[in-house]
């Protein structure tokens, strides 16, 4: 009997071991580890033509929290008091991402203001409305009955330099992401030896339109020539062949390249302000609760105290004296409060934030449940005749809301066209109006269709015995545009109400406010991590 089982093991021994190795080709997880493409040619082969750069693992940038992607429930799943049924609960999903840490501070936002006044000098007739455009509107403490000196000090004082920069209007706010960009890479290229680190020390560098910028750097712009060390860009990006023509046609790589800066959408906002990925077993959150239910803390020195940031009444913004609830009658440190769960600050009060989104009282999730945006705008770089891409020569600049002008784009960038605007997509734009069907086409004949106004006013009947609708042509009006933004979380001036994250509300792009600031955001990689039940 002994000698019958074992020769049965000696017998499955091999079967066994062929569904544990998989072929030799599956690893754990099920994933494929790929040696060679489809060619036949190994990665960077330098026998070959093709270099890619050495594959590294994607790091935060320094102050970026990492927040892996999922599904939830975005809105708010308690009652709508306020009855603004603009926040109704909808299943999302969302990519990971990395998100600020804390909210942009005045310290970060005076080094972009600085930059701009020491590369492009407002002393120079054509650049004398590129840095007063970017600076904040420091009058949004103005109050007509209420004495306040922060117009004064709050931007520039040293003792503020950690607080939440304000009085930045949603447009600006995305120009300094994408000047934000440029500096990260340009940094990251100096640590690497890839460029000269005597970029700002030396007096010819970083003049007016000779700046570096990533568009430049990644095109292979003639401009970087004097910038770029060949030689170690070569080292990194694994390059060691002498054949000329090999390296002109690997040298638009990104090596180097820091994933773009962004304003965060409303939906990764929200993910982010949430963070139930803590509260979880298994595949359920365990808890979706508006943070008021747990703005006071327990325990320690914090016991019994307000644990963000907001005003708690009329005439109370920070509690009595000597006992002051939030510590904060106005803004206060980026870091002063608890984070959440996911180590992110300043969700829960002190500011509210502008997120990328153009706002809209209805979320389209059945047009997209995936990563959802509205205020997608595609542009292209211009090309001249030559097919070479088109510089910036003469600034172009939209109007803010006080007069001042900010501008699109900066002199030595490339020069960009819009080729498609879906800000407006199933609502706002042709085939979204009442005048839409049949399959008709938007043409230039279509361009005063109505939009709101209600269908029919009255209707006859023609001598041909046709029902014939009269559209209603009075003018009706709308504070929704494609230029107001959604804004959330609550701020040092707003209630506990606006805390939960699955409020939301909208202001105009162009318009800057004491009580409202911005972080930024970029794109991750999924994690890779097992799923573990905490």
């Amino acid at each position: 009997m002994n000698k019958l089982k074992l020769f049965s093991l000696l017998a499955l021994l091999p079967m066994l071991l062929l569904v544990s190795c998989g072929g030799g080709n599956t690893k754990k997880g099920g994933g494929t580890k790929r040696f060679t493409s489809m060619t036949g040619w190994k990665p960077n082969d330098q026998k070959g033509w093709f270099f890619t750069g050495k594959q590294q693992k994607q790091k935060g940038w320094p102050g970026m929290v990492y927040v892996e992607g999922g599904t939830f429930t975005m809105g708010v799943v308690k009652d709508d008091v306020m009855h603004d049924w603009n926040n109704t609960p909808k299943r999302m999903q969302v990519s990971s991402f990395f998100i600020g840490e804390t909210e942009i501070t005045n310290y970060e936002y005076r080094e972009y203001v600085t930059w701009l006044k020491f590369v492009f000098p407002p002393s120079d007739p054509n650049y004398k409305d590129i840095y007063t455009g970017a600076l904040p509107d420091t009058t949004v403490w103005n109050n007509k009955l209420s004495r306040n000196d922060f117009a004064e000090t709050y931007f520039r004082s040293p003792e503020f330099d950690y607080y939440p920069v304000v009085g930045v209007s949603w447009l600006q706010a995305s120009r300094y992401c994408d000047w934000l960009t440029d500096r990260a890479t340009e940094k990251t290229l100096m640590e690497q030896g890839v460029i000269s680190k005597d970029l700002y020390t030396n007096e010819a560098n970083n003049q007016g339109a000779s700046s570096f910028s990533l568009d430049k750097y990644k095109s292979n712009d003639p401009e970087m020539e004097s910038y770029i060390n060949t030689q170690r860009l070569k080292q990194k990006t694994g390059i060691k062949t002498s054949n000329e023509r090999i390296l002109a046609a690997n040298r638009n790589n990104n090596t180097g390249v820091v994933t773009k800066f962004r304003l965060p959408t409303e939906v990764e906002w929200e993910f982010a302000a949430l963070g139930m990925q803590k509260e979880r077993e298994y595949n359920l959150y365990t808890n979706k609760r508006p943070e008021i239910e747990n703005l006071k803390g327990k325990k320690g020195r914090n016991r019994g105290m307000y644990l963000a940031n907001f005003k708690q009444g009329r005439g109370d913004y920070s509690g009595v004296a000597g006992w002051k609830n939030d510590g904060s009658p106005t803004t206060a440190d980026v870091k002063q409060y608890p984070s959440n769960n996911l180590g992110i600050y300043g969700m829960f009060g002190n500011v509210a934030e502008w997120t990328a989104d153009v706002y809209r009282p209805i979320i389209d999730e059945e047009a997209s449940d995936f990563n959802y945006y509205r205020g997608n705008v595609t542009r292209a770089v211009v090309k001249n005749e030559d097919g070479s891409p088109k510089k910036i020569d003469e600034v172009k600049y939209d109007t803010l809301a006080d007069g001042r002008l900010v501008y699109r784009g900066l002199p030595g960038q490339y020069e960009r066209e819009v080729i498609s605007d879906d800000r407006n997509f199933r609502d706002g734009d042709f085939q979204s109006s009442l005048d839409a069907g049949y399959g008709k086409a938007e043409d230039s004949s279509m361009m005063d269709y109505n939009m709101y106004n209600s269908q029919r006013k009255n209707f006859f009947v023609d001598d041909r015995g046709r029902v014939i609708i009269e559209k209603d042509r009075n003018m009706r009006t709308t504070r929704i545009s494609n230029e107001v933004r959604v804004i959330k979380g609550g701020s040092w001036l707003d209630t506990a109400y606006w805390l939960d994250p699955g409020q939301r509300r909208y202001r105009d792009e162009g318009k800057a406010y004491g009580w409202v600031g911005f972080r930024v955001a970029q794109d991750a990689k999924a994690s890779t991590k097992s799923r573990t039940k905490r």
